[in-house]
């Protein structure tokens, strides 16, 4: 499939209209004056990948991170930057493919008082519109799964690094070539799903210059999450949780299948950290 018809399908996997304005109103269903809202009150909804704003957090204390300059690509609409600007004084890029997102990450981050350490541009990984060794830490969460040149997409990470920069990821990898259950939460058929292995990121980031410093097996944590996700979405109240803010009423079949791949060894979860030498 040619590559501008790939990233057709995947910003329409990811479309959502009027994203901000659903956020805001699920806000007010718990209570939370609109006026008064704070970066703790959107945790449960703008970190959605696994584990959320805790993983993220978790990662960021592993690095020296203060005032670093970071890149967050694939940022979503903006938690993990947010955090990092407000928790560990980064000034935090964010680049994302979806125009939905920018628009609510930029509106989020100046709802939380966070609009002067964040800035959010619509763009391609592939292409990241940035001169060479403009960053500190290069920061990336589930984005490689929807990326099928995976050799340029960490070549142009290794572009606007500067030398000793850091690379941080946390991903879902596959094992082998055993197919998954579809849909998951980044794909809804295999036409746009592009995971990659552990070992093949690591010759690539190799043959980039990248040194590993550690990496932290995350398929553990990964299935218990979702187990008491789905207990706690027995429940019944879909608006406690904010995962179905992106994917509706599919989400829990979404998570199912990826529960299922987790728990069959198809696929698992990682996060790590290399430097540029």
């Amino acid at each position: 499939m040619h590559k501008v018809h790939i990233n057709t399908h995947i910003k329409n996997h990811y479309s959502k209209t009027q994203l901000f304005e659903d956020i805001l109103e699920r806000l007010k269903l718990k209570g939370i004056d609109p006026e008064n809202i704070t970066r703790s009150d959107l945790s449960g909804v703008d970190e959605f990948h696994v584990r959320g704003a805790e993983v993220s957090r978790e990662i960021a204390k592993e690095i020296n991170l203060s005032k670093c300059r970071v890149l967050d690509v694939g940022c979503g609409i903006g938690g993990p930057a947010r955090m990092l600007a407000d928790e560990f004084n980064c000034d935090v890029t964010g680049i994302d493919m979806s125009h939905e997102f920018i628009l609510t990450a930029r509106k989020l981050s100046t709802l939380v008082g966070l609009r002067d350490k964040t800035e959010f541009i619509q763009g391609d990984a592939l292409e990241l519109p940035f001169e060479s060794g403009s960053f500190d830490v290069a920061w990336t969460q589930h984005v490689q799964m929807n990326i099928n040149d995976k050799a340029r997409f960490y070549s142009e990470i290794s572009r606007v690094l500067t030398d000793n920069g850091i690379f941080v990821y946390y991903d879902i990898f596959r094992t082998g070539k055993e197919d998954l259950e579809y849909p998951v939460p980044w794909a809804n058929d295999p036409s746009i799903s592009f995971l990659g292995t552990t070992l093949n990121m690591d010759t690539i980031l190799r043959n980039l210059g990248f040194t590993k410093v550690a990496t932290t097996e995350q398929t553990d944590n990964a299935i218990g999450f979702f187990s008491g996700m789905f207990e706690r979405n027995n429940q019944n109240d879909s608006k406690k949780s904010g995962q179905d803010v992106f994917m509706g009423a599919s989400s829990p079949e979404k998570f199912g299948n990826l529960l299922k791949g987790l728990k069959k060894n198809k696929i698992v979860l990682q996060s790590g950290i290399y430097k540029k030498k």
